[in-house]
């Protein structure tokens, strides 16, 4: 089967990319990091214009009821731009979770509301609870409103944890099904941090000149960077692979959307070592960019499922 994203794939890409390229991304996560949540709010209302909130978000409740293939190409974006807040929780385990348990709460997140969500104990905090409009609890299929307790600091100054525990019960749901689409989602923001990071430092070695000469024109550097890009497409096919047999509901979509973790988490944290290996000790200081991205892969890697979880999964399937 030959897959290829279509024009309408490619031009939601292009008006996220678009719009988050005039944000100012690295200023709005450093006062999120701070937490200054305004502007970063204020992105987020942006992309709900756009509706990315509403992906998968039925037409019945005023969303726009797109697909898994969809998801992913949108959250890649969001990904390439290190967009704060609880993406993967926002746009594709609350719609799942919600569907199910309390369908009358769904407009609300076509919106634009942010939402966030515990599952232990694979993922046993709720990220970014502080600026969530509604943060859930998934214990079994059960799904419940959640009271907030203590927060625990991340790798990533941009992601604060929060313990949660079930207040209100809202129903029941598929909550494996929304474990897999918030792996989906995490998958793809790392094959987008990881392409930003190679576009970043393919930059940054043709203007870093040692000896009069740009350190890319070293044939270690370029082997470097190639080794990168390619990781980052044989990641690819994997991940579209796995929303396709998400959007048909295939028996192997579980197995599919494991894969695709551990393909891009593994093309992501080696391209944020190569990112750091090429710009030296400046790349990991609070002062360069490069630090928002390199500190996100860092979290993103074990969200949504361990690299160990996601193997043993494959491993099982077959």
């Amino acid at each position: 089967m030959r897959f290829a994203l279509d024009s309408s794939h490619t031009d939601f890409a292009d008006s996220i990319d678009s719009l988050l390229t005039k944000s100012d991304l690295p200023a709005v996560i450093r006062a999120w990091n701070t937490g200054d949540t305004e502007p970063g709010t204020k992105v987020w209302q942006r992309l709900a214009e756009t509706g990315v909130n509403a992906l998968l978000v039925g037409e019945e409740h005023g969303g726009i009821g797109a697909d898994a293939i969809d998801l992913v190409v949108a959250v890649e974006q969001l990904g390439r731009h290190a967009v704060p807040g609880p993406v993967a929780e926002t746009v594709a385990v609350a719609p799942i979770l919600l569907a199910g348990a309390a369908p009358d709460r769904l407009p609300a997140l076509a919106e634009g509301a942010l939402a966030t969500v515990a599952a232990p104990p694979r993922v046993p905090f709720a990220v970014d609870a502080h600026c969530a409009d509604l943060v859930l609890v998934a214990d079994g299929t059960t799904v419940s409103t959640a009271t907030v307790g203590d927060a625990r600091t991340s790798v990533d100054r941009s992601r604060t944890l929060y313990t949660a525990s079930a207040a209100e019960t809202l129903g029941t749901a598929d909550t494996e099904h929304a474990f897999d689409l918030g792996a989906l989602a995490t998958a793809a923001q790392l094959l987008g941090l990881g392409t930003a990071m190679l576009e970043m430092t393919t930059e940054y070695a043709k203007q870093r000149k040692q000896f009069g000469k740009a350190i890319g024109s070293q044939q270690s550097i370029k082997h470097h960077l190639a080794g990168v890009a390619v990781g980052l497409e044989m990641a690819r096919p994997l991940l579209h692979g796995a929303a396709m047999s998400v959007r048909e509901a295939s028996p192997t979509a579980r197995r599919d959307v494991s894969a695709a973790k551990v393909a891009c988490g593994d093309a992501a944290y080696r391209a944020s070592r190569v990112a750091l290996q090429v710009h030296g000790a400046i790349g990991y200081t609070q002062e360069h960019d490069l630090s928002l991205w390199l500190t996100r892969t860092r979290a993103l890697r074990s969200a949504w499922g361990t690299p160990a979880e996601h193997r043993g999964r494959v491993m099982e399937a077959l």
